[in-house]
C-alpha cells in the first residue's frame, strides 16, 4: 500500500508546485532587488569604479543618467521616497497630455482659480485653451492650471487615478500622486529615479518637450493677455538646457528634474530635499553627466514603461461553455515568466523523478517478496 501511495504523492507534489512556480512572481520581484538594478538600492553614494565622484551637493537624493540609452551614470539613495513638491507636475503633464484636446477651451472653477501656493492667476471665465493651461502648468508651476486641468480630465478623483495607473506603467514605484499639482499631502512621494523615468518620458512626448522648454509666452487674461515665463532659470544660462520642472515647498524643500542635450545626447538631473540655492550644483552634475557619458560602466538602468495590457476577449457564456475566468492552473500558466517557467521545469522533472524511483523500489520489492 506504501508503495503505491508514495509514487501518487510524489505526482500530486508536482503538481502543487508547478501550480505555484507558475503563479505570479509579485512576491518574488518585490523582495528581489531595486527596479534598475542592485546598486541603486544603496542609500549612499553609487559611482561607477575608476572615476572621480559627481560634485558635491546639498540634496540628500540625485542622480544621473542618459535619457537615449536609460543608463544610470550615478546616484545617491536614488530610491529614496520624499516629497516631490512641483516636480509631480511632470506626471500631471505627461498623465493629461494624451488625454486633452490642446484646443478645447476650459472655464475653471473658483476651487481651481483659489488654489494656494505658486499660480498663474486663473479667472473663472471660459478665456483659456487646454495648451494655455498647460504651459502655466510647466512654465509658471500654477496650481491653479493643475486643477483646472484636474477638471477638464473628468475631476480630481478621476485625475488621480490616471496618474497613479501611468506611474505604475512607467514602473515608477516609489510614485503615489494625491495631488496634480504637488502640493504636499500625507501619503504623497516620489524619488529620484521616478522623477528621472517620468522626465524620459515626457521628453519622448514633442507636446511635454515643447511645454518644458518654451522660456517666455502669451497668456490670456479677461483683458488681452499678460506674459508668463519659464521658471526654470538654466533655460537662460545652461547650454543645451532642454527644461523640465523645478519645485519647493516648506515640507518638502527644493527638488529639481532637468534635462540638457549635447551633441544628439541628452543628460537628464533630478535632485530632491536641497536645502537652498541648487542651480549651479545641478550645472555641475549636468557637467560630470556629460564628461562620464559613453566612458563608464553604468550602476543601473532606467528601465522601460510596461506593455500595454491587451484587452481581454468577451465571451458569452452558454451551457456548454465554461465560465469565463480561467482556472487556476491556465492562470497562472498565463503568467509565467522565463524564470517561473525554468522553476516549473525543474519542479516537474524533480517530482517525476522521484515518483519512478519510488514506482521501480515498489516494483522491486514485490518482485523479491514473490521469490521468497
Amino acid at each position: 500500500m506504501w508503495t503505491k501511495l508514495v509514487p501518487a504523492t510524489a505526482l500530486l507534489a508536482t503538481v502543487s508546485l508547478t501550480a505555484y512556480a507558475g503563479a505570479p512572481a509579485g512576491a518574488a520581484a518585490t523582495s528581489g532587488g531595486p527596479i534598475g538594478g542592485d546598486r541603486l538600492g544603496s542609500r549612499g553614494l553609487v559611482v561607477p569604479d575608476g572615476v572621480k565622484a559627481p560634485p558635491k551637493t546639498k540634496a540628500t537624493s540625485f542622480l544621473i543618467a542618459e535619457a537615449e540609452t536609460g543608463q544610470v551614470l550615478a546616484a545617491k539613495n536614488p530610491h529614496g521616497r520624499f516629497l516631490p513638491a512641483s516636480t509631480l507636475k511632470t506626471l500631471t503633464a505627461l498623465t493629461l497630455i494624451p488625454k486633452l484636446e490642446a484646443g478645447e477651451t476650459v472655464k475653471p472653477s473658483s476651487n481651481a482659480v483659489n488654489q494656494e501656493g505658486s499660480a498663474v492667476g486663473l479667472s473663472t471665465k471660459p478665456i483659456y485653451k487646454v495648451h494655455d493651461l498647460f504651459r502655466a502648468l510647466m512654465m509658471s508651476s500654477g496650481n491653479d492650471a493643475a486643477m483646472a486641468l484636474a477638471e477638464a480630465n473628468g475631476g480630481l478623483a478621476k485625475t488621480m487615478r490616471d496618474m497613479n495607473a501611468e506611474a505604475k506603467r512607467l514602473q515608477a514605484n516609489d510614485t503615489v500622486a494625491k495631488t496634480p499639482s504637488g502640493l504636499d499631502k500625507p501619503g504623497q512621494s516620489s524619488s529620484a529615479y521616478d522623477l528621472a523615468l517620468i522626465a524620459r518620458a515626457g521628453l519622448a512626448n514633442p507636446d511635454f518637450r515643447r511645454y518644458i522648454s518654451t522660456k517666455t509666452a502669451k497668456f490670456p487674461a479677461p483683458k488681452k493677455f499678460y506674459e508668463i515665463s519659464n521658471h526654470n532659470k538654466l533655460l537662460w544660462r545652461y547650454k543645451g538646457m532642454v527644461g523640465v520642472k523645478n519645485g519647493w515647498t516648506s515640507k518638502a524643500l527644493g527638488s529639481f528634474v532637468g534635462a540638457a542635450s549635447r551633441d544628439g545626447r541628452t543628460i537628464i538631473v533630478t535632485i530632491m530635499r536641497h536645502e537652498g540655492y541648487f542651480w549651479e550644483e545641478v550645472e555641475k552634475l549636468l557637467d560630470w553627466g556629460f564628461a562620464a557619458r559613453g566612458k563608464v560602466t553604468p550602476v543601473g538602468q532606467l528601465v522601460d514603461p510596461l506593455p500595454a495590457q491587451a484587452a481581454p476577449v468577451q465571451q458569452q457564456a452558454t451551457a456548454s461553455q465554461p465560465p469565463a475566468s480561467a482556472p487556476l492552473l491556465d492562470s497562472a500558466a498565463a503568467k509565467q515568466t522565463d524564470t517561473s517557467r525554468t522553476v516549473g521545469m525543474a519542479v516537474i522533472g524533480g517530482g517525476l523523478f522521484f515518483g519512478l524511483v519510488w514506482l521501480g523500489f515498489g516494483i522491486f520489492r514485490r518482485r523479491s517478496r514473490a521469490k521468497s
